[in-house]
């Protein structure tokens, strides 16, 4: 009798211990919910929207965009923060949402690194650093000869305090050693219609926001911001090679909430990379300026990592803080 009850206990251990990887292995049994922490139609929900695609057709479930816009990305990415790791809510973040905003704002609901599993780190923005025509400057060293020349003069726009366009051109005065003015917008866009307008003259941004009226040439490109030339405008010098050590990359990534089992992380990781390398998948973000990447879960917390010290270091530094 002994004999039989240590059987039927070791029975139910081993079907104890079993149940939570047969629950894995029957990932996803219902629909998944992609959360992205800002409006509708911008280059992150489209690249989400894109992602939704592709993983309702691989996953067998539907992946359903949900916009939980508010805070700079914060309500989005706290009701993700918040959720199950079990792999139904999921979020596709950026640079700013998870290195930038714990340095910007204060009691934050959430931390960008400790609150989050790292899936994959999805594209690099092109960042641009472009000039309104009346400019006299056809390139990084020129600009800075204007600026010095005319102190107190030049305006920059961006879409807020502590965006992403303040922190580059805040980097940049400090790598130059010139002045300029801020003038903050409420968004991207007005910011980039006011340079094209010429009330202000230079910005730091997205080249999805600048790109067309380069094109036109309502603006002036001269510079990227990452550290190395885009493979998506390999004319385009970077700021780094007037400026030895300026690098702002801005990037998108997928994330799930801490503590999401391991087989799931690497299951999505496997599945958006394999949607990322789709030719017009690369084709429709590349003329965006969009760089799709190919990354590890690990390889991306290392880059969050990284780049949330950086930048939480460099805030502090230049005292920069969100409205």
């Amino acid at each position: 009798m002994k004999t039989i009850r240590r059987l039927l206990r070791a029975c139910a251990l081993t079907l104890a211990c079993a149940a939570p990887v047969l629950a894995h292995a029957a990932w996803p049994e219902k629909p998944i919910t992609l959360i992205v922490p800002w409006a509708a139609g911008g280059s992150t929900d489209i690249l989400a929207r894109v992602l939704s695609e592709g993983l309702t057709q691989s996953l067998g479930q539907p992946v359903i965009v949900e916009n939980r816009s508010g805070a700079s990305g914060n309500i989005g990415s706290t009701f993700v923060a918040r959720a199950k790791p079990d792999g139904y809510t999921l979020l596709v973040g950026s640079m700013s949402t998870h290195t930038m905003n714990q340095a910007l704002y204060g009691n934050m609901p959430f931390d960008g690194v400790k609150d989050f599993t790292p899936i994959a780190e999805l594209a690099l923005v092109t960042n641009t650093m472009v000039v309104h025509p009346s400019v006299p400057a056809a390139n990084v060293k020129e600009f800075i000869d204007y600026v010095k020349a005319n102190p107190d003069k030049v305006a920059y726009a961006s879409a807020g305090q502590g965006s992403t366009n303040h922190l580059s051109a805040a980097l940049f005065e400090k790598a130059a050693g010139v002045k300029m003015m801020h003038i903050p917008y409420r968004g991207g866009a007005p910011a980039v219609l006011d340079t094209v307008a010429g009330r202000t003259q230079v910005l730091f941004s997205a080249g999805t926001q600048t790109l067309p009226h380069v094109q036109t040439g309502k603006l002036k490109l001269l510079a990227v911001t990452e550290e190395q030339r885009s493979p998506l405008l390999p004319e385009a010098p970077t700021v780094a090679e007037t400026l030895p050590g300026y690098e702002l990359s801005v990037w998108y990534g997928a994330f799930g909430p801490a503590g999401m089992p391991p087989e799931l992380t690497t299951r999505l990781n496997q599945e958006i990379n394999k949607i990322l390398k789709r030719p017009d998948v690369v084709k429709k973000m590349g003329d965006m300026g969009v760089l799709l990447l190919d990354t590890t879960p690990e390889q991306f917390g290392q880059v969050l990592a990284r780049d949330a010290d950086k930048y939480g270091k460099l805030i502090k530094e230049l005292g920069i803080t969100a409205e």
